[in-house]
This record gives structure tokens, sequence and C-alpha cells, in this order.
């Protein structure tokens, strides 16, 4: 029994030693020499646009010690003024008091910025700071946020999708950016443009004309529809262009495609598109007739132009007239250009290079049809023309160029001086289609991955083109004289 009794009063003694030593751990460090640990000491946001709020930033704070700390007061230094916001444990709020962090622990912060408009034309600063109390010690995260005024487009009305049978299946969200029969609006390079909620509609009988270094934003699912007997006119020039994109300018948003979705082309006039960026959409154009016999004009001339990074199609064509030259349409998550039910279409010393890395891509960098189906019939339409002339047709799948051709309709494409990537089952031996063909050979590009696609020395493209396709055509899209050797390079820019 004694031996018992001593077993007891020992493990007594343990348990009581252990209880001890952990409640010494867990009373609060009350020093004031404690300091917090921060993931950053500043958190930046890239420029935001008036009265739209940011992406939401993470700021973590550390206890590095081995007993909790109690943060007595965490707060935006402008208090209720402050144009940011903050979320401490879930709650969201200005000023938060007495929050533990408890021994070798973390804590997260959520902060967004909304900006108010003010009159200035340029970006301006908007500044403020996180306050840190712990036991009487003040610390200090900065919070930095770059404001954007700008011409706000905001869709205020609906339109109703209906099936043939009247059933509603969907709706578009518009505004009308003109309602004055002949009008032309221009949207100048004073301020960015910022298209939310919707579309921004060029209603017929009026014209958008867009100036050169004008900025058109989108947020998610908006875009630009050209309505039937709309016109557009895009007039950037080289060293300012007109770029079409999201609404994010932080950062990591700089090349992420599907952030908007598309601009739409209707019926009814001849619209030109010159020294355009558009990219990180869904759709870069989208051009469809509406089989309006009143307004049978539909033509597209794009030139010096770039679509990039659009998460579906880089240009969508049903049974239309495009014009492209000097023109680079490259990685999309789907086809660079899908020319579909019939048209009429010419591509000149363009580059399409699509080398997608958002996902698996088993579709072809161009897909060419003509004809339309319904529930029960395939409808051949005539493919006038799709001619491909000095120009680089290449990506990372083993077939680059679907020919989907119908009998019933006419068939005709011809692609003359150019590069392309196939497979067997595109017959580029066929003299009626293929003239001087460069197949399945790298077009030495200086850096896909980082958006380049300017020729290596060494290329093959250097000197294979047609000087005739070249000749109204002087100017490549850096704007360098095009022919440097004995004949023009294929693709959008000459080897300098």
């Amino acid at each position: 029994m004694k031996q018992y009794g001593k077993l007891f009063l020992l493990i007594a003694l343990l348990s009581w030693s252990l209880f001890t030593t952990s409640c010494r751990k867990d009373e609060l460090l009350t020093s004031g020499d404690v300091q917090l640990r921060f993931s950053t000491d500043t958190i930046m946001y890239d420029t935001v646009f008036a009265t739209i709020g940011s992406v939401t930033k993470n700021l973590r704070i550390y206890n590095d010690y081995d007993q909790p700390i109690n943060i007595s007061n965490i707060r935006l230094a402008s208090g209720n003024s402050s144009y940011f916001r903050m979320n401490v444990n879930g709650l969201p709020g200005r000023s938060f008091d007495n929050i533990e962090v408890r021994a070798g622990d973390s804590l997260w912060i959520f902060v967004e910025v909304t900006v108010d408009p003010n009159q200035q034309l340029l970006p301006y600063i908007v500044q403020d700071s996180i306050l840190f109390e712990t036991n009487g010690r003040e610390q200090d995260v900065d919070l930095v946020a770059w404001g954007q005024n700008a011409h706000f487009i905001v869709a205020d009305q609906t339109l109703n999708i209906k099936d043939n049978n009247g059933k509603t299946i969907g709706q578009i969200n518009y505004a009308l950016i003109d309602t004055i029969d002949n009008h032309t609006t221009t949207w100048d390079n004073q301020l960015p443009y910022v298209v939310y909620g919707g579309f921004a509609v060029v209603d017929s009988s009026t014209t958008l004309q867009i100036s050169e270094g004008a900025e058109i934003h989108f947020s998610n699912n908006a875009g630009l529809w050209v309505y039937k007997g709309g016109k557009l006119l895009v007039n950037g020039s080289k060293d300012n262009p007109v770029v079409f994109q999201g609404l994010r300018r932080e950062q990591a948003y700089h090349e992420q495609a599907g952030q908007w979705d598309r601009i739409w082309i209707n019926d009814g006039a001849v619209n030109e598109i010159n020294y355009a960026i558009i990219k990180n959409g869904f759709i870069g154009l989208q051009t469809e007739t509406l089989f309006d016999p009143v307004m049978p004009n539909r033509t597209l001339n794009v030139t010096n132009t770039i679509i990039k990074n659009m998460s579906g199609l880089g240009i969508l064509a049903r049974n239309w007239t495009i014009n492209a030259t000097n023109s680079l349409i490259v990685n999309c998550g789907q086809y660079n250009a899908a020319l579909t039910m019939g048209g009429n279409y010419d591509f000149t010393h363009c580059t399409l290079a699509n080398f997608w890395n958002g996902g698996q891509r088993s579709t072809p960098n161009l897909y060419i049809n003509n004809y339309t189906q319904d529930a029960t019939s395939i409808i051949p339409i005539d493919l006038v023309k799709a001619d491909f002339k000095n120009s680089i047709i290449y990506g990372d799948n083993d077939n680059e160029i679907e020919l989907d051709i119908k009998t019933g309709a006419q068939s005709n494409y011809q692609f003359n001086n150019c590069l392309v990537k196939v497979d067997y089952h595109t017959p580029v031996t066929d003299p009626l289609h293929f003239t001087a063909i460069y197949k399945n050979t790298t077009p030495n590009f200086v850096d896909v991955y980082d958006g380049d696609y300017h020729l290596n020395p060494g290329s093959v493209c250097i000197d294979k083109g047609n000087t005739s396709f070249a000749a109204g055509i002087p100017l490549d899209l850096d704007g360098n004289q095009r022919v440097q050797g004995a004949a023009p390079d294929l693709g959008a820019y000459e080897k300098q």
C-alpha cells in the first residue's frame, strides 16, 4: 500500500507540474517589447477605377512568441473617412479591440479599397494605414492605391432572348451609347471608358468613333455590341493603339484571359479597326449577320491589330467579309479564327500562332467551313473566298488548320506563300488551294511564352513572301519597312 501511495503522489506531482507549466504558457505576453511580424509592410493596389471596388488583398500577422498576444486595437488610421475596408476574424469594420493571437499562430486581415471620383484626368494616389497597438506599442502597415477617374457606361436595360416558340431562354443587359440617328459619338483618350454590367450598344444609324490612345475596359460578361446598321471606327496609331481589355488593372490580371465577353458586330456598315489591342476576353471579334435584306453590307477591315489571350476565340465570323492585314492573332483557348457559314475573307501578312497555356486545347488554330445547320439538315452557304497570303499559321497542336467543306456551295480557299502546321488530313500539295507552302517547319519566333512573335535570325519565314501581295502594305506591324531583302518576310513582322 505504501508503494502505491508513493506512486499516486508522484503522478499527482507530475500532473500538477504539467498543469502549472501549461498555465504559464497560456498567460498573455505583456512585455512592451513585443513586436508583431507582418507578411508585408505595404499593401499596394494598381490603378483602381473610381466608384468600382478593388480586388481583395490579404495581410498576415504572426505571433512568433511561445505565449499568446493580445492586440488591444487594430484600426484604420483614417477611421470612418478611409477609402479602405478591412475584415478581421471574419468581421468587417474599421476598428477592432482585443484580438488575441495564440502562441506561434497567425491572424488574417483582408483589405479592399473603393476610390471616390474627382476632377483629375491622371491617376492619383490614395493612402492610409492599418495601426496595431500591442502592450502600448504601435506598429503599422501602409495602404497605397492609385485612383483613376473614368467614363462609365452602365447597363440599364434588358433584352429578353426568345426561342422559336417565344420562350425566354436568356437575357442581355445593355446600355445605348447614342440614340440620335446619323450621329457620331467619339470616345477620346482623356479618360478611360468603363463598360459595366453588360454591353455598350452602338445602335442602328449611329457611329462610334474611338480615338488613338483610348482605353476601353469591360467588367465580367460585358462587351461592345455594334447592332445592325451601327458603325464602329477604331482609329488607333502605332504609338497610341486603342486598347480593349478587362476591368482589373492589377498585375495579376495583365495577361489573364476571360475577363470580359466580346466585341460583337452585326450587318449594315463597313467597320474599321486600325491599330488596336484586343486582349483578355472570351471572343475578340464576333462578326455575325442577322440576314436583314435591308442591310446587306457586312464588312470589317482589320489592320495593324493584335488579338490575344482570349479564352474562346480570337475571331468568330459567320457569313461575313473580313479583310485583315498586318495583324497578330495569338493564344486563344479554342480557335484563333473560325470563319464559318461561308463568307469572304482575306488575310495578308498576318501571324496566327497558338501556344495556349490556360489548359488543354483540342481545336485547331484556324477553322473554315461553308455551311450552317439546323436540327434536321445541313445548309450549304457559299464560301466566296478565304485567302491567306504571306502569313503564318502555326501552334503547338499537330494540326492547326481544319477545312470543313461541304458540297452544294462554293468553296474557294487559297493559301499562298504561307508557313503552316498541318497533319495528313490537310492536302497542302493541292495546287488549286495551296501555293508556295512551308509545311511543319518552326517559324522560329523570338519567345512565344513571353508573347514575342518577331522572327529570329535564320527563320524559314524570312524573304519567303510574295512581293505582289506586300505591294499595298509597305510597313509591318511595328511600322518598319517591309521588304528588307529579296522578298518580304511571312507574317506580321519583318525581320530587321
